[in-house]
């Protein structure tokens, strides 16, 4: 034995290497798989390295600043620093080409809009921790006189991002930071888990398999919706999804490999294959039965039950504001997807090609509830790449009463933008079911970051609209943001480019917002009651 041993011992270190990858380089030319790895034995696996490693490099090494997408290097890096409370300021000048088409202008006024003395909840030199968690200006269920109205106690909320897309540590950290700044935190359609119960108010997101509230062959029951409300009085509305932005028109896709046991408990489903939604409701069927559908969980449940859609044809749109004329029924709040895509994964045609992007579905849905006076009853939300200040100015000035955030949200908690959100391997363990990628998120660390991007992202609007002469951003008009139209040296207004004028929301000062924010729940983690 000890003689075998000194043998192998003696054998130099280089020989071991050279001896594995032979046998390396014998299987690539035995296998068949591979054409690359057969032709160029060993090399050929720098090629599959490469390509892995791609998105990493092309974020880090090749792409500049503004070229990336998705999200491009200055975007991330602007959400990084606000979320680690650190310099986020740039020097010499903006780096973009103004020019070029599609970019945003907002115009300041002459003189600025001059702050009042200062308030209890409103501070004129900023250090109130609560000052710029800006409430809407709209109270959602008023108009129909839902049993328990409410008004979003910030106009910067979370978007619809549910627990098993994302990791349980990921969902605390965003639920305990909203509570922290005030904003209400969409659940997604996977149903409401324990991690959503942590204080902030709540939207129930309720798409075509009514996880959460359904049997077990997936139909809706109302009793569980009504029992769950009931149990849980932090959820303030219900949002039923017709189709999102990434993939209008099909289900959504859980892999079975993100699926635990607790999300099978959660969302009702069985263990060990994929959960894919249907494409449609099997509630209702039509547009005036959906509007009854509606009307029935609102009667039921005493909350505000709007719908989130991307858009395209506008047919349905337009036989649906023409009920709520006939009937005086129908959603309090629509929430618009663009067609840009978010956390959800997709097929690329449908990310790439199917519905409008948010600009022109805003616009297009508005005009038609516009046309019918019926946008001075509708809270309207946007979500589609609006958790940057310009972006989100654009969306109030063309009417958004509420803007929801999704991935930026993500990003202040630690994403990178690997763009591997389907396939359970997240790097960051933001978009993962892996317990040992997952462990790396600290919710304590990370709720205090989104706190900070949201504390931020509010700031500037609020900033941006006193620079513009207004207090609160539901003042901000059409004609205050221009559009560049490339060379031919000429900007246009959003009101000439989109063909109209938004309606005037009723604004008594933020003082008088902040007093009535009873109907706002939980305000940055006070309780009040509703």
């Amino acid at each position: 034995m000890n003689n075998a041993f000194s043998f192998f011992s003696s054998i130099p270190i280089w020989v071991y290497i050279l001896i594995v990858l032979l046998a390396l380089a014998l299987r690539d030319i035995l296998q068949k798989k591979h054409t690359i790895q057969h032709n160029f034995p060993l090399v050929g696996h720098l090629r599959y390295l490469i390509e892995k490693i791609g998105p990493e490099l092309r974020q880090y090494i090749v792409a500049n600043n503004r070229e990336e997408l998705p999200f491009n290097r200055r975007q991330r890096s602007w959400i990084y620093a606000s979320s680690k409370k650190e310099n986020n300021y740039q020097g010499f000048g903006t780096d973009q080409n103004m020019q070029e088409a599609g970019y945003v202008l907002i115009k300041p006024a002459m003189l600025p809009y001059q702050l009042p003395a200062a308030h209890p909840h409103h501070v004129s030199n900023g250090k109130d921790p609560n000052h710029y968690a800006v409430p809407s200006a709209k109270v959602i269920g008023d108009y129909h006189k839902r049993k328990r109205p409410y008004r979003p106690h910030s106009v910067v909320n979370v978007s619809a991002m549910s627990f098993g897309s994302l990791s349980s540590r990921a969902i605390e950290s965003l639920n305990k930071g909203s509570l922290q700044f005030g904003n209400y935190h969409n659940t997604g359609e996977g149903g409401l888990s324990p991690y959503h119960k942590f204080g902030a108010d709540v939207v129930f997101n309720m798409g075509t398999s009514y996880f959460g509230v359904r049997d077990h062959d997936g139909n809706f029951i109302m009793e569980k919706l009504v029992k769950m409300t009931q149990m849980n009085p932090f959820v303030r509305l219900i949002e039923l999804k017709l189709s999102q932005g990434a993939k209008p028109g099909k289900g959504g896709v859980l892999p079975a490999s993100k699926i635990t046991a607790e999300i099978a408990e959660i969302r009702q489903v069985p263990m060990g294959k994929d959960i894919v939604s249907p494409p449609y409701h099997s509630a209702f069927s039509d547009v005036r039965s959906m509007v009854t559908f509606i009307e029935q969980m609102a009667e039921a449940t005493g909350l505000p039950i709007g719908i989130k859609s991307a858009v395209g044809k506008t047919d349905m749109w337009e036989e649906l504001a023409d009920i709520m004329v006939e009937t005086g029924k129908g959603p309090d709040f629509i929430t618009i997807d663009g067609g840009e895509g978010g956390t959800g994964a997709a097929p690329p045609s449908f990310a790439d090609h199917v519905a409008l992007p948010l600009v022109f579905a805003f616009s297009t849905v508005y005009k038609i509830f516009q046309k019918r006076n019926l946008t001075d009853k509708i809270t309207f939300i946007a979500s589609g790449k609006l958790g940057l200040p310009a972006q989100a100015v654009m969306a109030f000035s063309m009417g958004a009463d509420v803007i929801n955030v999704a991935r930026e949200a993500m990003m202040s908690i630690g994403c990178i933008q690997a763009q591997s959100c389907h396939t359970n391997t997240c790097p960051t363990g933001i978009a993962t079911n892996n317990k040992w990628l997952e462990a790396g998120i600290d919710p304590t660390l990370k709720s205090e970051r989104f706190k900070n991007y949201m504390q931020t992202l509010a700031k500037e609007i609020i900033e941006i609209a006193h620079a513009a002469g207004y207090e609160h951003p539901c003042q901000f008009g059409m004609n205050d943001v221009d559009i560049s139209m490339g060379d031919n040296n000429r900007t246009v207004s959003l009101a000439d480019n989109y063909g109209y004028l938004k309606t005037i929301v009723p604004y008594s000062g933020i003082n008088t917002l902040l007093d009535c924010a009873h109907l706002g729940g939980n305000k940055a983690g006070v309780s009040v009651p509703a």
